[in-house]
């Protein structure tokens, strides 16, 4: 698969990024994409990648793909090697994840998912590691362990200690994409049911993710990025025969950003703004319910978009899907989103 950041060139650098990948939900098809990320040559070329979760799993993880490689299990970032022929792995969790089946919903992977993050997570805020990519957890699984978050994003800003945050998907540049700093798209709700999103947009809310997406494209541009923000409502609310939260929240929001300098555009029609967004006219996009933003970047590049977490004190990248219980385990998962997730992560731990 050719990556995004291909053209990354580690000599940016005096020093290549340590980057602790998290193993995910160990059922899923999370240690699987990690070894099939890690036969990559881009990886290597950009960090120094390390792997926390549990060293037997990632084992079983290369004997499934017949890969040639030697997982060493680590005590800490600085006594790791890795290569293109060793994994260094720092241990996190119990043993008892050993016995879950493969695709399986169970807790003990739930919270060996759980341990990893939190694992790494720590790591980066001490300033141990440059920035962490993870890979999917189960969302059930983890409930069912006790923990009652909805996913990664949530976590990661409890355990960070900031509420002003956001869930980012970034595709790269490259086809089908014609801007040359690639596409993002920022959620002002995410894992939320839908007939709670009304209750949670507000104008404050829409423009913050505005200003984040603002502060994220401009690390990666020349110019301030041109930011577009979809209506709400099935052709922007028709003048309010479809709705007025059109014209009662977010045109408010799209007027003040102006106000401060920001490029926006909208609110548009959601369907057509993200048709110009691939063609360059915008940057960025701001969507305001899960899906409406997830499912048009997919369609873009399911298996290059990256899952980026806005607004932390450090740098966290993911791929952009789930544990795909159905076929963990059975050697098609395909890695390009976490090739693209490590990517990333060593461009904006560069200073990219």
């Amino acid at each position: 698969m050719q990556s995004s950041f291909g053209g990354y060139n580690s000599s940016m650098t005096t020093r290549k990024p340590l980057i602790a990948i998290t193993q995910g939900d160990p059922a899923g098809i999370g240690p699987e994409i990690i070894v099939g990320a890690w036969q990559h040559p881009a990886i290597h070329q950009r960090c120094r990648p390390l792997v926390v979760g549990h060293p037997e799993i990632l084992r079983r993880a290369v004997a499934l793909l017949g890969a040639d490689l030697r997982v060493v299990e680590v005590g800490a970032p600085e006594e790791a090697e890795p290569s293109p022929a060793a994994i260094p792995c720092i241990r996190a969790g119990s043993d008892d994840v050993l016995e879950v089946a493969a695709g399986a919903l169970d807790a003990r992977a739930g919270q060996a998912a759980f341990d990893a993050l939190v694992a790494a997570a720590r790591l980066a805020l001490a300033g141990r590691v440059d920035a962490i990519a993870t890979a999917p957890l189960h969302k059930e699984a983890l409930r069912r362990a006790g923990h009652a978050y909805p996913g990664h994003t949530e976590i990661l800003a409890e355990l960070c200690h900031v509420d002003d945050y956001a869930m980012m998907l970034y595709l790269g540049p490259g086809a089908p994409l014609r801007s040359p700093a690639g596409l993002a798209v920022v959620h002002v709700t995410l894992h939320t049911a839908l007939r709670a999103v009304f209750a949670e947009l507000t104008p404050q809310a829409v423009l913050a993710k505005a200003r984040l997406a603002d502060r994220f494209m401009a690390r990666l541009m020349d110019t301030r990025p041109r930011i577009g923000i979809c209506a709400l409502n099935p052709h922007g609310g028709e003048g309010g025969l479809f709705g007025d939260e059109e014209a009662r929240i977010l045109r408010p929001a799209v007027q003040q950003g102006l106000a401060e300098g920001l490029d926006l555009a909208g609110p548009l029609p959601a369907d057509t703004l993200m048709i110009h967004a691939r063609d360059g006219r915008f940057d960025a996009v701001v969507a305001m319910y899960h899906d409406q933003g997830h499912l048009a970047l997919k369609l873009l590049g399911m298996h290059r978009a990256v899952n980026v977490t806005l607004g932390l004190p450090i740098i966290r990248t993911s791929v952009a899907h789930g544990t795909a219980m159905d076929i963990a385990w059975s050697g098609r998962a395909q890695a390009g989103s976490m090739i693209e997730a490590v990517g990333v992560a060593s461009l904006l731990a560069a200073g990219g």
